[in-house]
């Protein structure tokens, strides 16, 4: 016996399915799931089934067309297939909830897509209203940004799928909106610190932060802010970190008040630097760093490997290769 999956359209009809049923088991196909999509066409019944060996793609579609099934479409499928659908979809949503950059395999894995691209942006040739099934293809906006472009080349996507795939990015949406509250950390020493997405009103006290160091100028501070975080000591201001995007790179601003450099809120706030970098899509950040400055080289050392340090002038210039956090190849 082999697996196989099975979709056709029905006539929503009494008595229709089951002429269909009955086509598959005369041929001793036994069905084994099946699931149902409403369409203005009529129901788009999916089915695993386990046929006969001596069975091949064109008996099976030649008993769908016997039963009554319109537009079929059958290919072989693996043992992974016999899962509950609703248990994996579960399964998905809680990871994205632990991991809501993973939307993109999440996405291609509940759909079985051929591939899943991430654009920063919509193709200049797609309205931006344009959100939703086509035959083989799907757009759904990425709640940190962009746009994933989803295509399996058969079988057509159906309404049922794009509300299944609307509904992991409404759970990713929510994850990150969950992520973007203020967290209280413990330092090394005892203290604790809040940090959280940085807000134009906080700019006044990042400038009156004491002999504060700046990993940028001081008139280029208030552009870290759309892409910064902060940390607080309950309400002060201590640090500021943010990104200065060009490209595909993006340069780190930091700056840490005197008084509370070397407890680790440097290398606190540039971690939460690198996952928004990953999920914006950047290939790299580029740290400038004082010479001398042992300490913050040592942060960055611990924080991944650099792809490149260079010196010159007083300055060292580290950059920091950045892991995608979405799907831009072909799902497996």
């Amino acid at each position: 016996m082999g697996l196989w999956r099975i979709r056709a359209t029905v006539d929503d009809r009494p008595g229709y399915l089951s002429v269909l049923t009955a086509s598959l088991a005369l041929k001793s196909v036994n069905i084994l799931a099946v699931q149902v999509h409403t369409t203005e066409g009529g129901a788009v019944d999916d089915f695993l089934v386990d046929a006969p060996d001596a069975m091949s793609e064109r008996d099976l579609l030649a008993a769908v067309e016997k039963g009554r099934g319109r537009d079929p479409w059958v290919a072989p499928a693996e043992p992974q297939a016999l899962a509950d659908a609703p248990t994996s979809a579960l399964g998905l949503a809680a990871r994205l909830v632990r991991d809501p950059d993973s939307l993109g395999d999440a996405l291609g894995g509940m759909l079985g897509a051929t591939e899943v691209t991430w654009r920063a942006e919509l193709p200049r040739t797609t309205p931006p209203t344009r959100f939703g099934p086509a035959r083989s293809a799907m757009r759904l906006a990425d709640p940190a940004g962009g746009v994933y472009e989803i295509v399996r080349h058969a079988p057509a996507f159906t309404p049922a799928e794009y509300a299944r795939a609307q509904a992991l990015v409404e759970v990713a949406a929510a994850a990150l909106r969950a992520a973007e509250e203020p967290v209280t950390l413990l330092l090394p020493d005892g203290d604790e610190i809040t940090v959280r997405r940085a807000q134009p009103e906080d700019l006044p006290a990042v400038r009156r932060m004491r002999a504060c160091h700046l990993t940028v100028g001081s008139a280029r501070v208030h552009r870290l802010i759309p892409h910064g975080v902060v940390a607080l000591a309950g309400e002060r201001v201590v640090g500021l970190a943010g990104l200065l995007p060009e490209g595909d790179l993006a340069e780190v601003g930091l700056t840490i008040d005197d008084a509370w450099r070397g407890r680790g809120i440097g290398a606190t706030l540039v971690r939460r630097l690198i996952a928004m970098a990953g999920r914006a899509g950047l290939a790299a950040l580029v740290v400038h760093v004082r010479a001398g400055e042992e300490a913050m080289l040592s942060t960055l050392e611990r924080l991944g490997p650099a792809s490149a340090l260079e010196r010159d002038a007083g300055l060292v210039t580290v950059t920091l290769p950045i892991a995608p956090t979405r799907a831009t190849s072909p799902a497996s």
